[in-house]
């Protein structure tokens, strides 16, 4: 079986990472899975989402959601969805203004192209970005997640 890779995209630019992969399944489906706060920890590569604390069964434009998180000890995050177009592109932001961005190219009925991307640039404190943040473990995490996400959507669009 060949192992499935996302490509982590070198954008040149500090705090900001994007990766991309592939999925066998069609934006409708990828993006259900994504609009879903409860599905943000099975999917979520980096092993810092424990869970949702609470969230509209469906995320929206405007929406907020707070999600059980854990890096080294326990504690609730809450996010703002800032961008919704329905199965092209979702973001949302915390308090400290780090964006998590899902970009979805339908290149068939069968073929959807994933882009994740994390943007650090206006976060609130310039101390903030750590290890957990650093361009050698976010993208990775973040292409961790893609694969996540490509299992999943396959697995449904099957």
């Amino acid at each position: 079986m060949e192992r499935v890779r996302a490509e982590i995209v070198d954008t040149g630019i500090p705090l900001f990472y994007k990766v991309k992969l592939e999925i066998k399944a069609s934006a409708k489906v990828v993006f259900d899975l994504i609009a879903d706060p409860k599905n943000h920890a099975l999917i979520d590569g980096s092993g810092t989402v424990r869970g949702q604390l609470r969230a509209p069964s469906r995320l929206s434009l405007g929406a907020s959601f707070g999600m059980k998180m854990r890096i080294g000890i326990p504690y609730i995050i809450n996010n703002h969805v800032i961008e919704f177009e329905e199965n092209r592109a979702i973001a949302w932001h915390h308090l400290l203004g780090n964006i998590w961005r899902y970009e979805l190219m339908q290149i068939d009925p069968n073929t959807t192209l994933v882009v994740e991307s994390w943007d650090g640039r206006k976060v609130r404190f310039t101390w903030w970005p750590t290890m957990k943040s650093s361009e050698r473990w976010a993208p990775k995490a973040m292409a961790k997640t893609l694969v996540r996400l490509k299992a999943l959507a396959e697995e449904g669009a099957g």
